[in-house]
Protein backbone atom coordinates (compact mmCIF):
# COMPACT_ATOMS: atom_id res chain seq x y z
CA UNK A 1 0.00 0.00 0.00
CA UNK A 2 1.32 3.41 -0.95
CA UNK A 3 2.38 5.70 1.90
CA UNK A 4 -0.03 8.64 2.10
CA UNK A 5 2.49 10.80 3.97
CA UNK A 6 6.12 10.91 2.94
CA UNK A 7 8.96 12.28 5.03
CA UNK A 8 12.41 12.90 3.61
CA UNK A 9 15.51 14.44 5.23
CA UNK A 10 18.14 16.49 3.42
CA UNK A 11 20.79 17.57 5.90
CA UNK A 12 18.79 19.37 8.61
CA UNK A 13 15.66 20.11 6.54
CA UNK A 14 12.70 17.72 6.49
CA UNK A 15 10.18 17.59 3.65
CA UNK A 16 6.76 16.25 4.59
CA UNK A 17 4.60 15.42 1.57
CA UNK A 18 0.84 14.86 1.46
CA UNK A 19 0.93 11.90 -0.90
CA UNK A 20 -2.49 11.17 -2.39
CA UNK A 21 -1.95 12.47 -5.93
CA UNK A 22 -4.82 10.35 -7.28
CA UNK A 23 -7.10 12.40 -4.99
CA UNK A 24 -5.10 15.62 -5.52
CA UNK A 25 -3.94 15.16 -1.92
CA UNK A 26 -7.39 15.28 -0.31
CA UNK A 27 -7.09 14.79 3.43
CA UNK A 28 -8.44 11.43 4.54
CA UNK A 29 -8.91 10.48 8.20
CA UNK A 30 -5.65 8.52 8.08
CA UNK A 31 -3.81 11.45 6.54
CA UNK A 32 -5.03 13.93 9.17
CA UNK A 33 -3.80 11.51 11.83
CA UNK A 34 -0.46 10.97 10.17
CA UNK A 35 0.17 14.70 9.79
CA UNK A 36 -0.36 15.16 13.53
CA UNK A 37 1.92 12.25 14.48
CA UNK A 38 4.63 13.30 12.02
CA UNK A 39 4.74 16.90 13.26
CA UNK A 40 4.83 15.79 16.89
CA UNK A 41 7.69 13.41 16.13
CA UNK A 42 9.65 16.02 14.19
CA UNK A 43 9.18 18.61 16.92
CA UNK A 44 11.19 16.36 19.25
CA UNK A 45 14.06 16.00 16.75
CA UNK A 46 16.84 18.25 18.03
CA UNK A 47 18.92 17.85 14.87
CA UNK A 48 16.21 19.32 12.67
CA UNK A 49 16.17 23.01 11.70
CA UNK A 50 13.24 23.50 9.31
CA UNK A 51 10.27 21.61 7.83
CA UNK A 52 8.74 22.01 4.37
CA UNK A 53 5.13 20.83 4.03
CA UNK A 54 3.95 20.22 0.47
CA UNK A 55 1.55 18.22 -1.67
CA UNK A 56 2.58 15.49 -4.11
CA UNK A 57 2.51 16.38 -7.80
CA UNK A 58 1.86 19.75 -9.41
CA UNK A 59 -1.94 19.97 -9.26
CA UNK A 60 -2.54 20.67 -5.60
CA UNK A 61 -1.21 21.32 -2.14
CA UNK A 62 -4.56 19.94 -0.96
CA UNK A 63 -8.24 20.58 -1.73
CA UNK A 64 -9.11 19.85 1.89
CA UNK A 65 -10.98 16.97 3.47
CA UNK A 66 -11.83 13.90 1.41
CA UNK A 67 -15.58 14.39 0.96
CA UNK A 68 -16.01 10.77 -0.13
CA UNK A 69 -15.51 9.83 3.55
CA UNK A 70 -18.30 12.09 4.85
CA UNK A 71 -21.14 9.61 4.47
CA UNK A 72 -19.38 7.12 6.72
CA UNK A 73 -17.40 9.39 9.03
CA UNK A 74 -18.96 12.88 9.10
CA UNK A 75 -22.71 12.46 8.62
CA UNK A 76 -23.92 13.19 12.17
CA UNK A 77 -22.98 15.54 14.98
CA UNK A 78 -20.95 13.05 17.03
CA UNK A 79 -19.00 11.95 13.98
CA UNK A 80 -18.39 15.62 13.16
CA UNK A 81 -17.01 16.20 16.67
CA UNK A 82 -14.66 13.23 16.30
CA UNK A 83 -13.58 14.37 12.84
CA UNK A 84 -13.07 17.90 14.15
CA UNK A 85 -10.66 16.61 16.78
CA UNK A 86 -8.54 15.03 14.04
CA UNK A 87 -8.38 18.36 12.19
CA UNK A 88 -7.56 20.32 15.32
CA UNK A 89 -4.87 17.84 16.40
CA UNK A 90 -3.14 18.11 13.03
CA UNK A 91 -3.35 21.89 12.98
CA UNK A 92 -2.07 22.28 16.53
CA UNK A 93 0.78 19.84 15.89
CA UNK A 94 2.00 22.16 13.14
CA UNK A 95 1.62 25.32 15.20
CA UNK A 96 3.20 23.80 18.30
CA UNK A 97 6.11 22.26 16.42
CA UNK A 98 9.28 23.83 17.78
CA UNK A 99 10.83 24.09 14.31
CA UNK A 100 9.80 26.62 11.64
CA UNK A 101 7.40 25.11 9.10
CA UNK A 102 7.07 26.36 5.51
CA UNK A 103 4.06 25.49 3.35
CA UNK A 104 5.15 25.08 -0.27
CA UNK A 105 1.92 25.61 -2.22
CA UNK A 106 1.42 24.66 -5.84
CA UNK A 107 -2.01 24.44 -7.43
CA UNK A 108 -5.18 24.06 -5.35
CA UNK A 109 -5.09 25.08 -1.69
CA UNK A 110 -8.64 25.29 -0.41
CA UNK A 111 -10.76 24.23 2.55
CA UNK A 112 -8.84 22.02 4.96
CA UNK A 113 -5.75 22.37 2.78
CA UNK A 114 -5.77 26.11 3.42
CA UNK A 115 -6.38 25.44 7.11
CA UNK A 116 -3.22 23.31 7.26
CA UNK A 117 -1.21 25.89 5.33
CA UNK A 118 -2.46 28.67 7.59
CA UNK A 119 -0.87 26.95 10.59
CA UNK A 120 2.56 26.98 8.95
CA UNK A 121 4.92 29.82 9.80
CA UNK A 122 5.55 30.81 6.18
CA UNK A 123 3.52 30.13 3.03
CA UNK A 124 5.25 30.34 -0.35
CA UNK A 125 3.11 29.68 -3.41
CA UNK A 126 3.31 29.55 -7.19
CA UNK A 127 1.55 32.11 -9.38
CA UNK A 128 -0.93 29.53 -10.62
CA UNK A 129 -2.04 28.52 -7.11
CA UNK A 130 -5.67 28.97 -6.11
CA UNK A 131 -7.12 29.58 -2.66
CA UNK A 132 -10.46 29.67 -0.90
CA UNK A 133 -12.75 28.10 1.68
CA UNK A 134 -15.97 27.12 -0.16
CA UNK A 135 -17.15 25.26 2.92
CA UNK A 136 -20.65 26.76 2.85
CA UNK A 137 -21.18 25.00 -0.48
CA UNK A 138 -21.24 21.64 1.31
CA UNK A 139 -23.30 22.80 4.27
CA UNK A 140 -20.74 22.69 7.08
CA UNK A 141 -18.90 25.28 9.15
CA UNK A 142 -15.32 26.00 10.04
CA UNK A 143 -15.11 25.41 13.81
CA UNK A 144 -13.61 27.85 16.30
CA UNK A 145 -10.12 26.27 16.49
CA UNK A 146 -9.92 26.35 12.68
CA UNK A 147 -11.30 29.82 12.04
CA UNK A 148 -8.96 31.47 14.54
CA UNK A 149 -5.94 30.70 12.36
CA UNK A 150 -7.62 32.35 9.38
CA UNK A 151 -8.51 35.43 11.44
CA UNK A 152 -4.94 35.60 12.76
CA UNK A 153 -3.68 35.86 9.19
CA UNK A 154 -6.18 38.14 7.48
CA UNK A 155 -8.38 39.70 10.17
CA UNK A 156 -12.07 39.21 10.91
CA UNK A 157 -13.51 41.15 7.97
CA UNK A 158 -11.42 39.41 5.32
CA UNK A 159 -11.94 36.01 6.98
CA UNK A 160 -15.70 36.56 6.75
CA UNK A 161 -15.36 37.61 3.11
CA UNK A 162 -13.55 34.34 2.34
CA UNK A 163 -16.06 32.22 4.28
CA UNK A 164 -19.30 33.93 3.24
CA UNK A 165 -18.52 34.22 -0.47
CA UNK A 166 -16.92 30.79 -0.73
CA UNK A 167 -15.01 32.06 -3.73
CA UNK A 168 -11.81 30.54 -5.11
CA UNK A 169 -9.26 33.25 -5.88
CA UNK A 170 -5.79 33.80 -7.28
CA UNK A 171 -2.37 33.67 -5.65
CA UNK A 172 -1.95 37.41 -6.03
CA UNK A 173 -5.24 38.06 -4.28
CA UNK A 174 -4.16 35.66 -1.54
CA UNK A 175 -0.95 37.68 -1.15
CA UNK A 176 -2.91 40.94 -1.03
CA UNK A 177 -5.16 39.50 1.68
CA UNK A 178 -2.17 38.34 3.75
CA UNK A 179 -2.83 34.62 3.30
CA UNK A 180 0.58 33.91 1.79
CA UNK A 181 4.05 35.20 2.49
CA UNK A 182 5.42 35.16 -1.04
CA UNK A 183 4.27 34.46 -4.62
CA UNK A 184 6.83 33.23 -7.15
CA UNK A 185 6.82 31.96 -10.73
CA UNK A 186 5.71 28.35 -11.01
CA UNK A 187 9.11 27.13 -12.16
CA UNK A 188 10.83 28.93 -9.25
CA UNK A 189 8.65 27.61 -6.42
CA UNK A 190 10.81 24.72 -5.28
CA UNK A 191 14.03 26.71 -5.59
CA UNK A 192 12.66 29.66 -3.60
CA UNK A 193 11.13 27.45 -0.93
CA UNK A 194 14.31 25.51 -0.25
CA UNK A 195 16.48 28.62 -0.39
CA UNK A 196 14.21 30.02 2.30
CA UNK A 197 14.48 26.80 4.31
CA UNK A 198 18.27 26.90 4.10
CA UNK A 199 18.33 30.53 5.25
CA UNK A 200 16.23 29.54 8.26
CA UNK A 201 18.40 26.49 8.92
CA UNK A 202 21.55 28.62 8.92
CA UNK A 203 20.29 30.64 11.89
CA UNK A 204 20.56 29.71 15.54
CA UNK A 205 17.86 27.08 16.19
CA UNK A 206 17.26 28.28 19.74
CA UNK A 207 16.59 31.79 18.46
CA UNK A 208 14.26 30.50 15.75
CA UNK A 209 12.24 28.30 18.11
CA UNK A 210 11.93 31.08 20.70
CA UNK A 211 10.87 33.63 18.09
CA UNK A 212 8.17 31.23 16.91
CA UNK A 213 7.03 30.63 20.48
CA UNK A 214 6.93 34.35 21.29
CA UNK A 215 5.04 35.28 18.12
CA UNK A 216 2.22 32.84 18.89
CA UNK A 217 2.18 33.61 22.62
CA UNK A 218 1.52 37.28 21.80
CA UNK A 219 -1.76 36.27 20.12
CA UNK A 220 -3.01 35.53 23.65
CA UNK A 221 -4.24 38.77 25.29
CA UNK A 222 -3.21 37.62 28.77
CA UNK A 223 -0.37 39.75 30.24
CA UNK A 224 3.07 38.21 30.05
CA UNK A 225 4.35 36.79 33.32
CA UNK A 226 7.75 37.79 34.75
CA UNK A 227 8.99 34.31 33.83
CA UNK A 228 7.85 34.75 30.23
CA UNK A 229 9.49 38.17 29.99
CA UNK A 230 12.73 36.72 31.30
CA UNK A 231 12.59 33.98 28.65
CA UNK A 232 13.61 36.61 26.10
CA UNK A 233 17.11 36.46 27.59
CA UNK A 234 17.26 32.67 27.82
CA UNK A 235 19.60 32.28 24.88
CA UNK A 236 22.27 34.63 26.28
CA UNK A 237 25.26 32.66 27.50
CA UNK A 238 24.48 29.54 25.49
CA UNK A 239 27.05 27.96 23.19
CA UNK A 240 25.09 29.23 20.17
CA UNK A 241 25.12 32.77 21.55
CA UNK A 242 28.89 32.58 21.98
CA UNK A 243 29.29 31.06 18.53
CA UNK A 244 27.10 33.71 16.92
CA UNK A 245 28.68 36.91 18.15
CA UNK A 246 32.24 35.57 18.03
CA UNK A 247 31.76 34.45 14.42
CA UNK A 248 30.42 37.89 13.59
CA UNK A 249 33.48 39.56 15.13
CA UNK A 250 35.80 37.09 13.38
CA UNK A 251 33.93 37.46 10.07
CA UNK A 252 33.45 33.69 9.92
CA UNK A 253 30.41 31.49 9.34
CA UNK A 254 28.80 30.35 12.60
CA UNK A 255 28.21 26.66 13.26
CA UNK A 256 25.20 26.44 15.53
CA UNK A 257 24.40 23.27 17.46
CA UNK A 258 21.16 24.17 19.23
CA UNK A 259 22.85 24.37 22.64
Amino acid sequence: MKDILLSDRDQNIETVTLNRPQKINALSIDLWQQVAKSMQRLSDDQDLRCIVLRGAGEKAFSPGADISEFEEHRSNRQQARNYGRLIHNAMQAIRQCRHPVIAMIQGICVGGGLELASMCDLRICSESSRFGVPINRIGITMAYPEIIALIDLVGRSTALEILLEGRVFSAQEAKNKGLVTRVVQDNQLEKETYQTAHRIASGAPLANSLHKKFAYRLLDPKPLTPEELDEGFKIVGTKDHQEGYKSFLNKSKPRFTGH
